[in-house]
């Protein structure tokens, strides 16, 4: 049955109540500060800063391990008077690859993972944030923390050096070259944990596919190498062609070449000046197509 007219009537009359809120007059930041804001709060949950004491544990310790193991060389080299480095800055970085994998593969997920799992990524879209900022942001914040992650124990190298009377110019250019091999890592394994972290909303499944594409690729590179005649006293420069297979060899071994670092035959490097344009060629093409992956895959979200 129809509802008589004077219900109609009572329902359509309402009364609106001012209970009090305000309309916001302040200025709109837009998109550039969303964008920032974005950013510094990706790099604090990559230490596990603003979260619980739980979540700190594992990238801190991959943080402070390698500053401490530094730190240890830094005061065997001052108390015991040695005059010659125990370790190169590019070399040291390569020497610690694996607590930096760790690092990498434990942290991506918690940026990318997390915000797919609990279906908040539509929230952040809501905003005047775009997907490609929301790509750039954390991208810039996960490869932000594996810099620092690299680069502070190197500044603790460079002042150990310093503090022992090593020269003063060698340090400094060998540093310049040691926070430019960062850099490359940072950039290239960043987008490859990026695009693996923001395929799966499961963050076990993130961590354990980062972990094995890096370590599964550099077991592959070093056998392939062993293979070609890398392990003999005179290696043949053929067989550093394996580094290819490898992104954290890849990086070895452009920086080694292109800053004159190869001072033994067996050291991992581009096999001539030809080779090292086709590694440049291959770290780029691999973060590009990394990051243009991701992004593909939060144009569909």
């Amino acid at each position: 049955m129809p509802p008589s007219p004077d219900a109609r009537t009572d329902a359509d009359t309402g009364v609106i109540h001012n209970i009090g809120y305000r309309g916001y007059a302040g200025p709109r930041l837009g998109r550039a500060y969303a964008t920032r804001s974005l950013y510094v709060q990706s790099l604090r949950a990559a230490f596990g800063l603003g979260r619980s004491g739980k979540s700190k544990v594992l990238p801190m310790a991959m943080f402070g391990l390698p500053v401490v193991i530094a730190a240890v060389m830094v005061s065997i080299q001052i108390f015991t008077g040695v005059q010659e480095p125990i370790v190169d800055y590019a070399e040291y970085i390569n020497n610690i690859g694996m607590l930096v994998w760790i690092f990498l593969a434990s942290q991506a997920p918690v940026l990318f993972s997390r915000d797919l799992r609990h279906h908040t990524v539509p929230l952040y879209f809501s905003r005047p944030i775009t997907r490609a900022d929301y790509v750039r942001a954390k991208f810039a914040a996960l490869a932000s923390a594996l810099f620092i992650v690299m680069a502070v124990p190197l500044l603790v190298l460079y002042v150990g050096a310093l503090l022992g009377k090593l020269p003063f110019g060698h340090h400094t250019v060998h540093l310049l070259i040691g926070l430019a091999a960062a850099v490359l890592y940072a950039v290239l394994e960043s987008a490859i944990a990026m695009l693996i972290a923001a395929s799966t909303p499961r963050r076990g499944f993130g961590v354990a596919a980062i972990m094995g594409v890096l370590v599964v690729s550099s077991i592959v590179a070093g056998i392939v190498y062993g293979i070609a005649g890398g392990e003999f006293e005179s290696p043949p420069e053929s067989a550093n062609w394996a580094a290819m297979l490898s992104p954290g060899m890849l990086v070895n071994g452009f920086v080694n070449q292109v800053f004159g670092l190869v001072d033994h035959p067996n050291v991992m490097h581009a096999p001539g000046a030809g080779a090292a344009v086709l590694f440049a060629a291959e770290i780029v093409l691999l973060t590009v197509a990394s990051y243009w992956f991701t992004d593909r895959r939060y144009r569909k979200i």
